[in-house]
């Protein structure tokens, strides 16, 4: 039988043609593999599984978890070349994920937020960081997405984004209204005063007319957060609860119009690029109008007459 670091490239091709990044397996996994292999093995086991996500390497409980579900994903895909192989159980190092408490941007914060960026001291950064943030708040993109956006994704004839470097590869088309229609269209000429020539394909530039970095994004959101003192001592507002108040807004509007709301969640399921409905049911959660608005309808749906 073939080694098992072939194995892990196999695997690691298929998920990937599947539209898995997975970018953490892609390091750990061969790191796994030599473990396994110097400890004499051929074939993976549950208890070489959990020692080595036990290896102090950082020591968390989230690390350790990470580690087994990456071993645990290969040794599932292993059970079907090698018989002897052995599934470690799930829950083992019982850490449980939580979601951070989303803070969800009213319409006077995102206009203190935009505001605040087109007064960064370069004239074309303040740009960029006002015409960048603004279209994650009018779309609910992912910041990711939105970086990585080419110049040809941008359909402004049509008012359409296609978003192609998705999450999961999940490419998906994004309908912009007029005014945003309006706003990137002037962006996309100061762009093009200013470069020309650009170095990079991407819609959106520095400066320098190169791709926006993900670090120096944070920073300067970071740093706007600052100056605006947004947030409170226990909720701390990140670029993704810009999405997130996207999807509030959007259910709450389409409660206030009496819409079907389970008939058009399939709607939003796609237009977010959500894998797992799961995700986007669980904004319905983190908003108490929402909630209180939901509940509003559930009382009149089974209230009994009058």
């Amino acid at each position: 039988m073939r080694d098992l670091g072939v194995h892990v490239d196999d695997y690691l091709r298929l998920r990937r043609s599947l539209g898995y990044k997975l970018e953490r397996e892609g390091v750990v996994l061969p790191r796994f593999v030599q473990y396994v292999e110097a400890a004499g093995a051929t074939t993976v086991t549950t208890e070489l599984a959990i020692a080595w996500a036990q290896l102090s390497e950082g020591g968390s409980a989230k690390l350790r978890r990470d580690r087994l579900i990456a071993a645990r994903g290969f040794a599932k895909y292993m059970t079907t070349i090698d018989a002897a192989t052995q599934v470690p159980p799930a829950g083992v190092f019982g850490f449980r994920a939580t979601r951070p408490t989303p803070y969800l941007w009213s319409q006077t914060d995102i206009g203190r937020l935009l505001e605040a960026a087109s007064e960064l001291r370069s004239p074309f950064r303040a740009t960029t960081y006002e015409t960048f943030l603004g279209l994650l708040a009018v779309t609910g993109l992912r910041s990711g997405e939105a970086m990585d956006l080419r110049a040809g994704d941008v359909d402004l004839g049509a008012g359409l984004i296609t978003v192609s470097q998705a999450k999961f590869g999940r490419a998906r088309l994004i309908p912009l209204h007029p005014s945003t229609v309006t706003v990137l269209a002037s962006y996309t000429e100061r762009r093009d005063e200013l470069h020309p020539q650009p170095k990079s394909t991407t819609f959106f530039v520095t400066d320098a007319g190169t791709p926006l970095k993900q670090s120096n994004v944070h920073r300067t959101f970071g740093q706007l957060i600052t100056v605006l003192r947004l947030g409170t001592e226990n909720v701390h507002p990140r670029m993704h609860d810009l999405r997130h108040s996207f999807a509030v807004r959007t259910l709450i509007n389409w409660h206030r119009a009496g819409h079907d709301i389970e008939a058009r969640i399939p709607a939003l399921v796609t237009y977010l690029g959500h894998v797992n409905p799961a995700s986007t049911y669980w904004y319905l959660s983190a908003s108490p109008e929402l909630m209180g608005l939901a509940a509003a309808r559930l009382g009149d749906r089974f209230a009994g007459p009058s």
